[in-house]
């Protein structure tokens, strides 16, 4: 399977992954939200940007956890409290799954259920 970019196919596994992460630019980032129908906004670009970083930091996915953690740091709320209104946010912005919608648009394996 394969997405087509400016006229060369990128490879894709059977649920939309890419198999070489290093084929992830903007461009692919657009198609592959498009297949999730999902038109990009500036704030999907700094959630995009934010688990990227934190993949390449930490050498894992991000989990709905980890997104809370650090959108709470930027309301300067405590996780706890920020909770509700941030998975509510989340879904709004990636409504199949946020953890997975995120790693697919940014060019990350696909997430392992957690055990």
């Amino acid at each position: 399977m394969g997405i087509e970019i400016q006229g060369k196919v990128v490879e894709t596994d059977a649920n939309g992954y890419l198999i070489n992460h290093s084929d992830w630019s903007q461009e692919v980032a657009i198609k592959l939200a498009g297949s999730e129908q999902i038109e990009l906004t500036e704030t999907h670009w700094g959630l995009i940007e934010a688990v990227r970083q934190f993949y390449n930091e930490n050498k894992q996915h991000v989990s709905m956890i980890d997104l809370i953690h650090l959108l709470s740091k930027h309301l300067k709320e405590t996780p706890y409290e920020a909770r509700r209104d941030i998975d509510n946010f989340l879904y709004q912005l990636f409504p199949n799954g946020p953890d997975k919608q995120l790693a697919k648009i940014a060019g990350l394996p696909q997430p392992v259920p957690a055990e």
